[in-house]
Formats: structure tokens, C-alpha cells, sequence
């Protein structure tokens, strides 16, 4: 799975609009956080670590570099 696949299929399960996810987590505009789902624009890096820090999944989860729903790291 594809990130941008991911992160929406994040987003539907825990029942959350892209509205709310761009606003009150990234603070971006909606259509900026659509774009990133629709692959039309690539996630900067640290939206990829504020979704997995705020899903509390790890960042490999998020990228498809892992299937693995763990934790976000705590420091």
C-alpha cells in the first residue's frame, strides 16, 4: 500500500474528515491535505511525522515500509 493510500485509509477508520485531520493536525488547508491523499502532492515529512505521532502509529506504518501498526515512539 502506497502512502497516500495509507494515510486515508487511516483517517476513514478512525472515522475522521479530511477537514478535521488538516486543520486541528497538520494545520493546512483541507484541499492541500486532499491533494496528499489523491497523491497530487507529496507529504512533506514532518506532516508524515505529526499523522504518526497523532494515529500513534510509526512512520514505516505510514510509508508502507512495514504492515507493523506500532507505536509511535516516545522520547
Amino acid at each position: 500500500m502506497q502512502y497516500y493510500e495509507r494515510i486515508r485509509a487511516i483517517r476513514e477508520d478512525s472515522d475522521l474528515s479530511q477537514d478535521f485531520i488538516a486543520t486541528n493536525v497538520l494545520r493546512i488547508g483541507q484541499k492541500t491535505y486532499s491533494d496528499y491523499e489523491l497523491n497530487r502532492t507529496r507529504i512533506p515529512i514532518d506532516a508524515i511525522m505529526k499523522l504518526a505521532r497523532y494515529y500513534d502509529v510509526s512512520m514505516d506504518y505510514i510509508t508502507g515500509a512495514s504492515n507493523e501498526k506500532r507505536p509511535f515512539p516516545q522520547r
